[in-house]
C-alpha cells in the first residue's frame, strides 16, 4: 500500500516576475498589472457583461474566467486578478444587498446593533463554490501567468453594512465603532471569518497570491486603525498563511498615514495610492517594522495621468519606476483602479514601457 500525498492545485511559478518581486527577489523585469484591469475600460468586457448583473457574473465560472483572462490577452500583464466584487461573500452568505448602477452596493437592512450582528449569516464555502470553479478554470488557462485572489477587508465590508451603502464620511460606521466597541469588534470578527473562508476557497483552488482590499480604511486615523481594525486584518493574513505560502498584498485608498500599520498586519506587499511617492512609502514601511527586512511596494501611477498624453505618461511611469527602487521590491500598478474611460491602448503601452525600462540586462 502506498501513501499518496494530495496533489496541490497551485502551479510551480517560482520564476514569475510578480512572485519573485513579492518575495523581495530580483525579477527579470518589474512586474506590472492593473487594479480593475478586467473591467469597463475594455470593450470585450462590456460585450460579455451585457445584461448580466454584477453579482450573478461573479458566480458564473465561465464568465469569471473569460473576464479575468481578457486583460492578460490584451495587455500582456504579469498577473491576472480574479474578477469578483468586494461584497460578493456577503451576498453569497444570504445578506440582502444588491449593486445598484451609479450607486454601488446597497444593503436592504443595515447592521448597527448587537442583535443585528448576531443575526448575520456566516458564509458556507459551498455558497462560493462557483468562485473555486472559476479559479480551477483559470489555473488551467493562464500558463505561466500568476493568478491573484481577491477579497474585501473587514472595515470596508463593515462600512457597507452599517451605512447601508457607499458613504463619503462613514459617520454611522464611526459612531458604532466608538460608541459600542463590543458590537464593532463582534462585527469585524464575523467579517474576518467570512473573508478568510472566501479566500480559503480561492487558495484551495490554486490562486498564486492574494490581495486584500480595504478600500475605505483611509477614512480612519492611525490610532483608530490600530485599535479597531488591525487585529481583524491580522487574523485574516495569519489564516491565509496557515493554508498556503503565497504572497499577501494589502491595499487601501488614502492610507498614507496607515502604511506602516498595514504592513504590521502581515502583508508581504503593501499597495500605495498616488498620494505618497514610493520612496517615501518604503521609508515609512521600513520604519514600522525595521526587523522585517526591506519592504515590497505596489503602485502607484495616478490613474488620471493616463489621460494626459503619452509624453506625460512616459515621464510619470519612469518616475514611479525610479522611486520604486528604494524598496526591497516593486510591483508596478496604478494608485487605484483603471478609470472606465481609459483607452486600452494606453495601458498596453504602459506595460511595454515598464517591461522594457526595467529589464535586467
Amino acid at each position: 500500500m502506498t501513501n499518496s500525498a494530495p496533489v496541490s492545485a497551485r502551479r510551480d511559478l517560482a520564476d514569475a516576475p510578480l512572485l519573485v518581486a513579492a518575495r523581495g527577489g530580483t525579477p527579470r523585469h518589474t512586474p506590472i498589472w492593473f487594479m480593475r484591469q478586467a473591467g469597463r475600460s475594455l470593450p470585450e468586457y462590456r460585450r460579455v457583461r451585457e445584461g448580466v448583473p454584477m453579482l450573478q457574473a461573479c458566480l458564473t465560472p465561465e464568465l469569471v474566467s473569460e473576464i479575468t483572462l481578457q486583460p492578460v490577452r490584451r495587455h500582456g500583464v504579469d498577473a491576472a486578478i480574479l474578477f469578483s466584487d468586494i461584497v460578493l461573500p456577503l451576498y453569497a452568505a444570504g445578506i440582502g444587498l444588491d449593486i445598484v448602477a451609479g450607486t454601488g452596493p446597497v444593503v436592504s437592512e443595515p447592521v448597527r446593533t448587537a442583535s443585528d450582528v448576531a443575526a448575520l449569516p456566516q458564509l458556507d464555502p459551498a455558497q462560493v463554490a462557483p468562485v473555486g470553479d472559476a479559479v480551477s478554470l483559470l489555473v488551467r488557462e493562464l500558463g505561466e501567468t500568476p493568478l491573484i485572489g481577491f477579497a474585501g477587508a473587514p472595515f470596508t465590508l463593515a462600512s457597507y453594512l452599517v451605512e447601508g451603502g457607499p458613504s463619503r464620511n462613514h459617520e454611522r460606521t464611526k459612531a458604532v465603532m466608538h460608541s459600542d466597541p463590543a458590537t464593532w469588534h463582534a462585527l469585524l470578527e464575523r467579517l474576518a471569518e467570512t473573508t478568510l473562508a472566501f479566500l480559503r476557497v480561492q487558495l484551495d483552488a490554486g490562486v498564486d497570491a492574494i490581495q486584500l482590499f480595504d478600500s475605505w480604511v483611509g477614512a480612519l486615523s492611525l490610532r483608530d486603525y490600530r485599535e479597531f481594525v488591525l487585529p481583524h486584518t491580522r487574523r485574516i493574513f495569519a489564516g491565509v498563511a496557515e493554508v498556503a505560502d503565497v504572497p499577501k498584498i494589502h491595499f487601501g485608498v488614502g492610507t498614507g498615514e496607515l502604511l506602516g500599520a498595514m504592513r504590521s498586519a502581515g502583508a508581504d506587499v503593501v499597495g500605495v495610492d498616488w498620494r505618497v511617492p514610493l520612496d517615501e512609502a518604503a521609508a515609512r514601511l521600513r520604519a514600522a517594522e525595521p526587523d522585517w527586512g526591506p519592504p515590497v511596494v505596489q503602485g502607484n501611477l495616478d490613474p488620471a495621468v493616463l489621460f494626459a498624453g503619452w509624453d506625460v505618461v512616459e515621464r510619470e511611469v519612469r518616475r514611479v519606476l525610479a522611486e520604486g527602487k528604494a524598496a526591497g521590491g516593486h510591483i508596478f500598478n496604478l494608485g487605484h483602479g483603471v478609470l472606465p474611460t481609459t483607452e486600452p491602448e494606453v495601458l498596453t503601452r504602459v506595460v511595454e514601457l515598464v517591461r522594457d525600462a526595467s529589464k535586467q540586462r
